[in-house]
């Protein structure tokens, strides 16, 4: 594993090569703490509450009044920091299902264990008031958690895209500003050297990086999420997060442009045949994943498999996906493909044969989805990766035709 600053090893061409060889190294290495495995997570690990004690350094932290803390396990130490300073701590709502914001309330008089519980994921249930879009939340300091990132601040999460998506949520309420600081808590192992063409326009970058050997300031010039680009949100995901309804309404009503990804013009043609089969499209095409389904059974190599029939099948080019390993989850997978840049009009996923189909309209972007799966690492297996059995016999039928 590359140490802090270095580059991943050849082949790290993507944000799913990079997060598989964190989760893998952290493992592998001892470095990994409870909850176990890492892999999917923001991963905790050996040197969390080291690393979380150097915000009580940070200026931007004495300062702050307000500080917004991700609920995630090894940031149980900075929502510690926030309580013990007397500081109004706000944790994200898990998934966004019922809010943006919780606001941790402690007992009064709440001794040093009990404000310990607080930080804990129980405690942020037990001891939590949600706070309202009319909440008047001013943020001045955001903590969250990543996968890895660089020191130039460029962040990779889990691959499910909240924080982004609750940063852009808090522009939108108008919660922080241009200029509110950004702190991401990892191990040394987590800071790497990250292409900058990897990033996308709504990920988040961070101002300072802490370490149990480091405080990073990063002096990033490249300019955090405006707001929601609701171009790139799908209808399954605003029926997934109520809050972004709200928002939505209220910037229609400001004269913005709401037009949600699966109702832009520009993309009326590709995704026409998505809609009708709105289900799995949706989840599909938005740029962040929505809650993952349950993981699938023990992997294990998939036989040649014949496609399953779909509507206006002779338009359309399917990828068979197999060797899918028994801890991925449907959520994944959509994330690589979306990063891989192709992403189909239709995915079925059989978890129960270790095995998706991918449907592509345009048989060139189905070869380049071959290409760019097979032998992709995900969860400890590499893929497999082909046309589906009766795409080849047509194909070779076309070419025979030909000679």
């Amino acid at each position: 594993m590359a140490g802090p600053g270095r580059p991943l090893p050849s082949g790290a061409s993507s944000k799913w090569d990079i997060r598989e060889k964190v989760w893998e190294h952290l493992e592998a290495s001892g470095l990994a703490e409870f909850p176990r495995p890492v892999r999917g997570r923001i991963p905790n690990f050996k040197g969390s509450l080291q690393a979380c004690c150097s915000l009580r350094g940070l200026d931007v932290f004495g300062r702050a009044r307000e500080v917004k803390v991700d609920p995630d396990k090894p940031l149980e130490g900075a929502r510690l920091a926030a309580l013990q300073a007397r500081k109004t701590l706000l944790v994200p709502t898990p998934r966004l299902r019922t809010g943006l914001f919780n606001r941790i309330v402690p007992p009064p008089g709440a001794t040093k264990e009990i404000l310990r519980r607080c930080a804990t994921s129980q405690g942020v249930k037990d001891y939590s008031v949600p706070v309202g879009l009319d909440g008047k939340a001013q943020v001045d300091l955001v903590v969250v958690g990543s996968v890895a990132v660089s020191e130039k601040g460029w962040r990779i999460g889990k691959g499910e895209g909240y924080a982004d998506m609750e940063y852009a949520m808090m522009v939108s309420m108008g919660a922080v500003q241009e200029d509110t600081p950004v702190v991401t808590i990892v191990h040394d192992c987590q800071v790497l050297d990250i292409a900058e063409e990897l990033l996308d326009d709504h990920d988040l970058t961070v101002d300072f990086i802490l370490t149990p050997t480091r405080t990073i300031q990063t002096n990033c010039k490249r300019p955090k999420p405006q707001g929601i680009m609701w171009h790139k949100v799908s209808s399954e995901m605003l029926g997934k997060i109520p809050i972004l309804k709200t928002l939505r309404s209220r910037e229609k009503q400001a004269g913005k442009d709401v037009t949600l990804q699966d109702e832009h013009p520009a993309l009326a043609n590709t995704n026409r045949a998505a809609i009708s089969n709105k289900k799995v499209m949706a989840a599909n095409t938005q740029p962040w994943a929505a809650p993952g389904s349950a993981p699938v059974g023990q992997p294990h190599v998939e036989s040649d498999p014949v496609n399953p029939k779909m509507e206006g099948s002779d338009t359309i080019t399917t990828v068979y996906v197999g060797n899918l390993p028994g801890s991925l989850r449907v959520s994944e997978l959509k994330s690589a493909l979306r990063e891989l840049q192709v992403t189909p009009v239709r995915l079925s996923w059989q978890g129960a044969q270790h095995r998706a189909f991918l449907d592509y309209r345009d048989p060139a972007t189905a070869d380049r989805a071959v290409s760019s799966l097979q032998g992709l690492s995900l969860g400890g297996n590499a893929l497999r990766a082909e046309l589906a059995k009766n795409q080849r016999s047509k194909r070779q039928g076309e070419i025979t035709s030909h000679k």
